[in-house]
């Protein structure tokens, strides 16, 4: 059992990295003199890259632009939170209810990347034929399959230990 937590451990902590660094890094969209990630814009001039104020096209859609902001941010604090729920769970929480909390607020986690990665991708870059996905947007994705797996570890070792 303690291979187990410890794993599960693991595999919390390497979201928790992959959910700041998606949301931090300036990876989001490329071209071959610009990055763009969800906060600012990045334009090579003469080999240097100088930061800029994101494109108008983003001003059109602020809201779209703050609800990716905002929902990345809150993956970040569920999945964090989540971990430290999870460590208190094992020392106060009797059998069957341990891991509960822990699967909901990485179910939450979850559910806000996968709002954030999903709008990003309905709504900026949809007609832009000079570019690619950064690998910032692309750890959004895998941060959202490994937030799903882990909640659904938890439900079921909640299960195996009642």
């Amino acid at each position: 059992m303690l291979v187990l937590l410890g794993g599960i451990f693991l595999l919390h902590i390497t979201t928790i990295i992959l959910l700041l660094v998606a949301t931090i890094d300036n990876a989001w969209w490329f071209t071959d003199t610009i990055s763009t990630d969800i906060w600012a814009r990045w334009v090579k001039m003469n080999g240097v890259w100088n930061y800029t104020e994101l494109p108008e096209y983003y001003q059109q859609h602020h809201e779209y632009l703050q609800a990716v902001q905002a929902t990345t941010v809150l993956a970040c604090i569920f999945a964090i939170l989540g971990l430290f729920v999870f460590v208190g769970q094992l020392f106060t929480l009797a059998k069957g209810q341990r891991f509960t909390f822990s699967g909901i607020f990485q179910l939450i986690a979850c559910l806000c990347i996968m709002i954030a990665a999903s709008i990003y991708t309905d709504i900026f870059h949809k007609d832009e034929k000079n570019g690619w996905y950064g690998h910032s947007f692309i750890l959004a994705w895998i941060s959202f399959v490994l937030t799903f797996i882990s909640s659904i570890i938890y439900f079921v070792l909640r299960k195996k230990t009642a």
